[in-house]
């Protein structure tokens, strides 16, 4: 790499033991390879439009293309969530590895881990994007990193079979090259839309299935091209900097919005459970159960300045789940209790039958809380046209190219 001076080259790799030491700390990193791969990489390089100081916070995701209307379809993720997704992999000296969703830095990292005899395929449906990615790879002097632009829903079967599959982008499915491109044992990592919700996965290809090793909750911008699945968006209130909206997946049904917007406007109700979590404790596990458990449970995002304006009581970036059920909704909130650190589990409904939707979504937290809390789900993955007797019990998601499955203990 070169720098402008010593002097410089000391603060760029201060910033990365810093962000290296904030990954072990935070527990993204905990294999000693991925650390130092952290450490070697300067990141900074693939972003000279941003402050390299910002570029090593390890929350922090750099956007570097946005579309015309202002959506984000480009960004760097944050370290966090580069090193989570790494650790999941697996990934051995040797391998050769296909990132879908380009950039650089992460590439980079990838060659860091298969070592100068693997090799790091990534790809990118945006020629702007693997343009960056290009220069990222030159500048910094990797080679056993190729820049492929293509649309990811086909792979890049020139150099499969793949021992790992690292995808950086939203899914709501998986295409059939991604599983007939990676090797029978071998892990894709993929961050899975299932009914509105994210969670990175890693799977271990058996045959024609994918079968889960473990979960994360994350944040990712959607696939593009061929295999594009968005979700959409129903507003309930659309005051400038304090929208509220529920965002649907394809399996929600079109909700009526016009009496969901009354509904908002209309007095609370709340119903509290008595279960307690700790603050910092995460409920993606009480979620991911929420919506197994309940047909329509679109999540609502909120704005801050709703919840400060007193439109919702709690606003989250990545969303809460809501139940709607005809002219009412509830969601999942929390409130403060005597304990210190204990925050007591409820929800809150809105419209005619708004206690009644929220006693329901109380029901399945109990039904968390007594039976299923220490318990993880397990999620498979099957061609689309599998029989239902084939299939693991439990929540059945199906997409044009397959049949997603999350079931309990």
């Amino acid at each position: 790499m070169t720098t402008n001076s010593e002097a410089e080259a000391v603060t760029e790799q201060q910033l990365r033991d810093k962000m290296a030491q904030h990954l072990i700390e935070v527990g993204a990193a905990r294999d000693l390879r991925v650390v130092a791969a952290f450490r070697a990489v300067p990141r900074h390089l693939a972003t000279p439009e941003v402050d390299p100081a910002k570029t090593y916070e390890v929350e922090t995701a750099t956007i570097t293309k946005t579309d015309e209307s202002g959506v984000d379809v480009s960004s760097v993720s944050a370290p966090r969530i580069q090193a989570m997704q790494i650790e999941q992999a697996d990934i051995q000296p040797g391998m050769t590895v296909l990132e879908i969703g380009s950039g650089g830095p992460n590439a980079a990292y990838l060659a860091e881990m298969v070592g100068p005899e693997g090799r790091v395929i990534t790809e990118d449906i945006d020629a702007d994007v693997t343009a960056r990615a290009e220069r990222f790879v030159e500048d910094t002097g990797y080679r056993n990193i190729t820049v492929v632009t293509g649309d990811a829903e086909h792979g890049v079967p020139a150099h499969a079979p793949y021992d790992r599959i690292v995808v950086t982008v939203q899914a709501a499915d998986i295409p059939p090259a991604w599983i007939e491109q990676l090797k029978d044992g071998g892990r894709l990592v993929v961050p899975l839309r299932m009914r509105g919700m994210t969670r990175t996965v890693a799977f271990v290809r058996d045959g024609d299935r994918l079968v889960s090793d473990g979960f994360e909750q994350c944040g990712f911008v959607p696939m593009r091209g061929d295999g594009e699945n968005r979700m959409s968006l129903a507003v309930l209130h659309d005051e400038e900097g304090a929208e509220v909206a529920l965002r649907l997946d394809s399996d929600h049904p079109e909700p009526d919005t016009e009496a969901l917007q009354a509904a908002l406007r209309s007095p609370r109700a709340e119903a509290w459970s008595g279960v307690t979590v700790g603050g910092e404790e995460s409920k993606e596990h009480l979620d991911l159960w929420l919506t197994t458990a309940l047909d329509n449970l679109p999540i609502m995002a909120a704005k801050a300045a709703a919840r400060q304006r007193g439109v919702v009581a709690v606003a989250s970036p990545i969303g809460l789940p809501a139940l709607v059920d005809g002219d009412s909704f509830a969601y999942r909130t929390t409130r403060a209790t005597g304990q210190e650190d204990r925050y007591e589990l409820g929800a809150i409904g809105h419209g005619p039958n708004g206690r009644k939707v929220a006693e329901r979504l109380v029901e399945e937290i109990h039904a968390w809380n007594d039976g299923h809390r220490s318990d993880r789900a397990h999620i498979e993955v099957y061609p689309a046209g599998t029989p239902d007797d084939r299939l693991p019990v439990g929540r059945v998601i199906d997409r044009p190219h397959t049949r997603v499955t999350i079931s309990w203990p």
